[in-house]
């Protein structure tokens, strides 16, 4: 028996074996392939923006423990730490492969026809490394801020199919899928030759990128590997609401480092998106605190957890763009969708287990479309009106929806074909921490 045990964990080693011998030969290769950096004249270090900016990278990586956290209070204690552990693995492989290729292919020069960015010198950051850009920041702190976004966005997608994955399918899942789905969309949005930002779609700090992309994966996936056993007969209760509530005061720390950073500077801008930040998190749990006393007459820690992030995630394409005015409304608006999503969802039967699309999905698309509603007169794209801009929007989020459905898919199927994803009855009846790590994360074996 033994021996089998041996074997079976060994088994389990090898994908994450062969992601790292790969990430091992990027690296060499990119090194080979990297001509040293020839500085020229650059505009001068903004210590101000500078210092800002670093700030906001570390409240950005503050946010993923912060996740871990909350989906860690929301799921059953026989899986906590597993839960746990997808943040901190995304953490760990997004963190290299960022380095290793994610950035050149999100930032890089149109390559294959604008659907990607490349440029061999961005291989492990090579050709910024010591550069500055216009705004006097260093290179290298915008590209570990923009990092900390492409760590998150795959441990927000584990909350659609948490309690039921192994590890390894896992682990490869975000490293391919942050290769091919979250880079080449950073491209297209945020890249000033991807052809979502020449069309002049606004996404200020991740609502399609982020949010949308996020959801939507994380709701194929679900639907793919299907539901929880027992779900929905079996009540599936969070098992800490405390660690839930502790959670979201963390992301909403965090979140101005998300939405203010954004401005990539340290101005009036970012200003404006730190108070709309404030104002729409807000909105959003008043909005769902009125509606749970309408509907149940009281009140749960869980639904203002809920409005929290909902007014958090509907805000972050529009920070840069709307007033207070319309962060508030922004904020009651996707809370009321967000909550509809969820009821929705129970209706459906399907196992959307955290609400990563009922909240992420909902509340970024939501953002990403009726931003356009509340955009100020000066920060309206030249040429446009409020239809024009909203014909735009509606086209970023589909074509947003329908890359990262059809590449989730593909990839899902991949995983489970080759690797395996979704975890055996044994294994779920026992929990992800003790069938896949070994551990309790409360130091004793509870089934509830």
């Amino acid at each position: 028996m033994l021996g089998t045990e041996r074997s079976a964990g060994g088994r389990q080693l090898v994908p994450i074996a062969a992601l790292l011998a790969l990430l091992v030969l990027s690296i060499v290769l990119g090194i080979q392939a990297t001509a040293p950096v020839t500085l020229g004249e650059q505009p001068p270090v903004d210590s101000g923006a500078t210092a800002w900016m670093l700030t906001s990278t570390a409240l950005v990586l503050l946010m993923v423990p912060g996740l871990a956290m909350f989906y860690g209070g929301l799921v059953r204690t026989k899986n906590v730490l597993g839960t746990m552990m997808h943040s901190f693995a995304a953490m760990a492989v997004v963190g290299v492969l960022w380095v290793v290729a994610g950035f050149a292919i999100a930032f890089g020069p149109n390559a294959l026809g604008g659907l990607i960015g490349w440029d061999p010198g961005l291989v492990l950051l090579r050709a910024i490394d010591g550069t500055v850009g216009a705004n006097g920041v260093p290179d290298l702190v915008f590209a570990m801020f923009q990092g900390k976004f492409a760590i998150i966005t795959p441990a927000l997608i584990a909350g659609a199919f948490a309690e039921r994955v192994k590890f390894r399918g896992y682990i490869v899942f975000i490293a391919l899928w942050s290769l091919f789905v979250y880079s080449p969309l950073a491209h297209w949005v945020w890249a000033s030759d991807g052809f979502l930002f020449q069309l002049g779609a606004i996404d200020f700090a991740g609502g399609t990128v982020v949010h949308i992309s996020a959801g939507v994966s994380g709701l194929i996936a679900a639907l793919y590997l299907g539901r929880r056993r027992g779900y929905p007969r079996s009540a599936m209760h969070p098992n800490n609401l405390v660690m839930v509530m502790m959670g979201v005061g963390l992301l909403w720390v965090g979140w101005f480092g998300f939405n203010a950073g954004s401005a990539l500077s340290s101005g009036e801008k970012t200003a404006q998106a730190l108070a709309v930040t404030q104002a729409a998190a807000a909105a959003g749990a008043l909005a769902w605190i009125a509606i749970e006393a309408v509907r149940h007459r009281k009140a749960t820690a869980l639904g203002v957890a809920s409005g929290i992030l909902a007014g958090l995630v509907a805000i972050t394409p529009a920070a840069g763009v709307v007033s207070p005015a319309g962060a508030v409304a922004l904020g009651f608006i996707a809370s009321g969708l967000c909550y509809a999503a969820i009821q929705l969802k129970n209706r459906l039967g399907y196992d959307d287990s955290l609400d990563a699309f009922g909240v992420h999905g909902v509340a970024g698309m939501g953002g990403a479309i009726l931003l356009t509603f509340f955009i100020r007169a000066a920060d309206m794209p030249a040429g446009r009106d409020v239809v024009s801009q909203l014909g735009v929007q509606l086209l970023s989020v589909a074509i947003t929806v329908g890359f990262c459905a059809a590449m989730t898919i593909v990839l899902v199927v991949f995983v489970e074909k080759v690797f395996g994803f979704r975890l055996g009855a044994t294994g779920e009846m026992a929990g992800m921490d003790h069938e896949l790590h070994g551990e309790h994360g409360y130091g004793l074996l509870n089934l509830n």
